[in-house]
């Protein structure tokens, strides 16, 4: 076992000690001290130590969403001793209920305006025993929707005095995420402590972040780059700012009401902003860096952005979530990017401190400096593996030939760099997409589409293409027969809105290729063929 100080929230706790009456968490307008924070934190924690079930994995669900129950009840799982896992009240109540029942989570962390879906997502799920609602005073009506679980409100909770802090090995979950699958059911990622810790501390020195700074909060807590937004401020005592839903849909005033000084978004949110006319000249001065993840950064999106805050330095990051967040960056220098970029988007750049990559081929073998191939991620960030499936887990992480160290495959194509040059990105190697920066396989929205219309043959496909992968999701589907408007209705029951394919498109049979498999370039090609 491991001392406090190796937990992804020991840089959090230190935090406290040093600034406990400076802002830790400003949310719905108002601002929440590292003290405050702490307190509630830390009374979750001890009534989750007293009154939670000891059996079944270290893992609690935390059901909430922009609230300050999401944050405290996160903070409280893991300095009770256990991995979080976020869930989240956008997304279509049975894929929920999956991801809770893949957990096998005991406990469930939930904010008021999350907990009216409890009885939907707990439905047939034994595993599930404890409710524990911070934000409720009276927890009667709660209780009589959930009858057989023990269901406890704000009078219930521990006093924050009671946590005793627990063990940590570096080696337990931190949290678990569950990302598109395709096999149909979401995949679980299971994040460790240590692979965590040593990347706060890289780029709280990285970015220089103090306890001056004001970080945005843009990215769901089912988003593993929140992970990033979180313990990155904390760990240097700063400010994490995050805007409410009505308040993502107006990004530049936002930045400019909470006076943010380090951004993070998906690119798609500067893609927005840029159509929208809110990247004009010096709109942001107070920016000192602007980060970027999730999907590939237009190039004319990063000189617009770097118009709009020409103080800033903006940074393209990548990463799987299982590489831990972030594994390789590339930092924009005026008048030598556009030349590294490639196809119109900014480089990916270079492994951060600790990481190691390989560009390989199709035999696992390193390509030559400027080609292309599969990039492979080593180092203390790669992740243990899936939940609950050594099966996959076997087929990613693997040891390439000559090499004794683990890798992880990340399905993604680059080119290797050229002495002194960045890596680019080229794209997916596989049928796994972005859509509005979330990742999406495209296998699940297929087994989706089949259950759905009860068809065999189907073949989904991002279109039409964007500079940051599909704007959305075209189904083809190999019968006439097919009732749509009933199809789209349980596909919007069972998937978030990205994954619903927009439009449909019956044919009498779909077209093969020349290995007999469907051939998804000819049913593109038809698309593009429409345009024209």
């Amino acid at each position: 076992m491991a001392h406090i100080a190796d937990s992804l929230y020991s840089g959090f706790l230190r935090s406290a000690e040093r600034f406990a009456d400076r802002p830790a968490l400003a949310i719905d307008g108002r601002e929440y001290s590292y003290a405050e924070v702490r307190a509630r934190a830390a009374s979750i924690a001890a009534t989750l130590a007293v009154r939670a079930p000891e059996s079944g994995p270290p893992l609690t669900a935390v059901f909430a969403y922009r609230s300050v129950t999401a944050f405290t009840g996160l903070l409280g799982t893991l300095l009770r001793g256990h991995g979080y896992v976020p869930l989240n009240h956008t997304l279509p109540p049975a894929r929920t209920a999956l991801m809770l029942e893949r957990s096998r989570a005991r406990a469930v962390i939930v904010d008021r305006e999350s907990a009216e879906q409890l009885h939907d997502i707990l439905r047939g799920n034994p595993d599930v025993t404890l409710i524990l609602a911070p934000d409720e005073q009276d927890v009667g009506w709660l209780a009589g929707q959930l009858p057989g679980h023990k269901v406890l409100g704000a009078r219930d909770l521990e006093p924050g005095e009671a946590w005793i802090a627990p063990p940590v090995d570096p080696d337990a979950i931190a949290y678990l995420l569950f990302t598109s699958g395709s096999t149909g059911v979401p995949k679980g990622v299971t994040v460790a402590h240590r692979n965590a810790t040593g990347l706060m501390e890289n780029m709280v020195e990285r970015y220089d972040v103090t306890e001056d700074d004001r970080v945005s909060q843009t990215h769901e807590l089912t988003f593993d780059v929140s992970v990033f937004d979180m313990f990155v401020t904390w760990q240097a005592g700063g400010c994490l700012c995050c805007p409410t839903q009505k308040e993502l849909v107006a990004p530049g005033r936002f930045i400019r009401k909470s006076g943010i000084t380090i951004w993070f978004s998906v690119p798609s949110t500067a893609i927005f902003m840029k159509r929208l006319g809110l990247l004009k000249p010096d709109s942001y001065p107070g920016l000192r860096h602007s980060l970027f993840a999730g999907e590939p950064m237009p190039i004319e999106v990063a000189r617009g952005w770097l118009a709009a805050a020409p103080g800033t330095n903006i940074e393209n990051l990548y990463g799987p979530t299982e590489a831990t967040i972030v594994c390789v960056g590339y930092r924009w220098v005026a008048g030598r990017s556009e030349a590294e970029s490639e196809a119109g988007v900014m480089p990916i750049g270079e492994a951060l401190p600790g990481v190691r990559t390989l560009v390989v081929d199709g035999d696992l073998r390193e390509v030559e400096p400027g080609e292309a191939g599969e990039l492979l991620v080593a180092g203390p960030q790669v992740t243990p593996g899936y939940w609950d499936d050594p099966e996959t887990t076997a087929e990613v992480f693997i040891v390439p030939p000559g090499e004794s160290e683990r890798f992880y495959r990340t399905g993604d194509r680059v080119r290797s760099p050229l002495p002194g040059h960045p890596m680019t990105y080229l794209g997916r190697l596989d049928h796994q997409i972005k859509v509005r920066g979330v990742r999406i396989e495209l296998g699940e929205v297929e087994a989706a589409v089949r259950e759905a219309t009860g068809v065999d043959g189907v073949v989904a496909v991002g279109w039409p293409a964007t500079t940051t992968g599909a704007d959305g999701i075209v189904a083809f589907v190999g019968s006439a027969g097919v009732d749509i408007v009933a199809a789209k209705a349980t596909l919007a029951a069972r998937l978030p809105p990205t994954m619903v394919p927009r439009r449909f498109v019956l044919l009498k049979a779909l077209p093969l290729g020349a290995s007999g498999k469907f051939d998804r370039k000819r049913l593109l090609e038809s698309l593009a063929e429409e345009k024209e």
